[in-house]
């Protein structure tokens, strides 16, 4: 359902494009990762899946379960709550692992929280933490690294900020764009295996920065851009 929402009410309030890497494609079993921006890229990211016709597993901070109705949704579709910092946060990874072990992609954001910050630019990936090494390691999953752009032109800020891009956005229409990258296994050393998904993410960040401001530039792209498979949402 939420899948579906999102499919349905991104593209009336923005301009949302999708590119892949040659080769890149989410499995069943895969862990995707995406960077974390404003509190719409969920909904971009879950839009741009499911123009692919898939429906992750997302692991999201516990406190949404506490939203009357929608807590119940994100139960009913298998959502696995991150309760971070307390003896408890162990578990989302054992909720995870149990969604992939039963054949679903798992999506999660493994900097692990949202810049603070209140203009609408775009910065790189932060640190990736040490959930994704571990998750990782222990399933054997692919890992596909998917970058997301343009976010925070939708919502950033504070609450009035937010309020003011929801009302604007179906006449702006900003542009939003998700590059999936080639998936990858982290094996081996978790410092140096963090950094590979650290690298693999922030140049799938990049590439989705350069279709937004290219769009910007020319904003009705008609071509096949370098290697990529592009297609709008």
């Amino acid at each position: 359902m939420l899948s579906h929402l999102a499919a349905a009410s991104v593209p009336a309030v923005a301009r949302l494009t999708v590119t892949t890497d040659p080769g890149a494609k989410v499995r069943p079993g895969s862990i995707v990762i995406a960077n974390h921006t404003s509190l719409a890229d969920p909904a971009i990211v879950l839009a741009a899946l499911h123009g692919r016709g898939i429906r992750p597993v997302v692991l999201a901070t516990a406190g949404l379960w506490r939203i009357p109705l929608l807590g119940a949704a994100l139960t009913r579709e298998g959502f696995v709550p991150v309760r971070r910092g307390g003896p408890r946060a162990a578990e989302a990874l054992d909720g995870a692992a149990a969604a992939l072990a039963a054949g679903r992609p798992v999506l999660l954001y493994p900097e692990g929280g949202l810049p603070v910050r209140d203009d609408s630019g775009e910065a790189a990936p932060g640190p990736i933490r040490s959930g994704l090494w571990r998750l990782a390691t222990s399933t054997g999953a692919p890992v596909v690294p998917l970058g997301q752009a343009g976010a925070r032109r939708l919502l950033s800020g504070g609450p009035a900020k937010h309020a003011a891009g929801l009302l604007t956005a179906p006449v702006r229409r900003p542009a939003l764009h998700v590059h999936i990258g080639a998936p990858l296994h982290l094996e081996g050393d978790r410092v140096a295996a963090t950094q590979r998904a650290h690298r693999a993410l922030t140049a799938a960040w990049r590439t989705a920065v350069e279709h937004v401001d290219g769009r910007d530039r020319a904003p009705a792209p008609t071509g096949h851009p370098g290697s990529f498979r592009q297609t709008s949402v």
